[in-house]
């Protein structure tokens, strides 16, 4: 490959890779609080709701991420007449697949932290949604944060999989190029972009940890 061609290359790489964030950054978006609804339905003493919620976590955590892509891009079509646009087909799929695994995440922080804390509030005269904002939330995310740094993590790889649908995302480009080409070299340099991202993920996780150090 000349250096010319390289060059080009890497700029188209670069432009793809912005799709790639901004599938990664809008997923935590609509994921995130998604999630936290999601682990108060599954925390509810009702069965009227935490049994569709069990359900939800069940086929989202049970099936494939790349058949949840195929069925929020295609199932439209068989109600409306048309699909969705592949870009938001791909957030929709990838957000609620997401969420399922951070209700998890949530909840089990949730649930670890000592009943004494809501009594000690009670006393200090908070109500119940300033306890949690301000007293238990802040904890259960310190508690939770490398969980979700993995999941972070995860789901930067994870963006690979829209290409299936036909979202040109940096995977879907380096194999292209790499069909056209005869070489392992975008590939290559799919791989690096994809280090490079988890390891700014990994740097913000870690800068996030120390900065909640004093949960501690």
């Amino acid at each position: 490959m000349s250096q010319e061609a390289l060059f080009h290359l890497l700029k188209i790489m670069c432009e793809a890779s912005v799709v790639t964030i901004k599938i990664f950054v809008l997923t935590l978006l609509f994921g995130l609080p998604l999630g936290l609804i999601v682990s108060f339905g599954r925390m509810s003493k009702y069965i009227l709701v935490n049994g569709p919620i069990r359900f939800y976590l069940l086929i989202m955590r049970g099936t494939p991420l790349i058949l949840q892509l195929f069925f929020f891009f295609y199932f439209p079509y068989y109600i409306f007449g048309d699909t969705l646009p592949r870009f938001w087909a791909a957030i929709l799929a990838i957000s609620i697949n997401y969420a399922a695994y951070f209700a998890e995440i949530y909840r089990s922080g949730i649930e670890s932290m000592p009943k004494g804390q809501y009594e000690a509030a009670a006393v200090l005269g908070f109500g119940k949604r300033q306890t949690f904002f301000k007293i238990i939330l802040p904890q259960v995310i310190k508690r939770i944060l490398p969980s979700m740094g993995n999941e972070f993590m995860t789901l930067v790889k994870d963006t690979a999989l829209v290409s299936v649908i036909g979202v040109s995302e940096i995977y879907g480009l380096a194999t292209d190029t790499m069909s056209k080409i005869s070489s392992l070299i975008p590939l290559i340099m799919a791989g690096v972009f994809y280090l490079i991202m988890n390891s700014a993920v990994s740097k913000c996780c870690s800068i996030a940890e120390s900065r909640m150090s004093y949960y501690r």
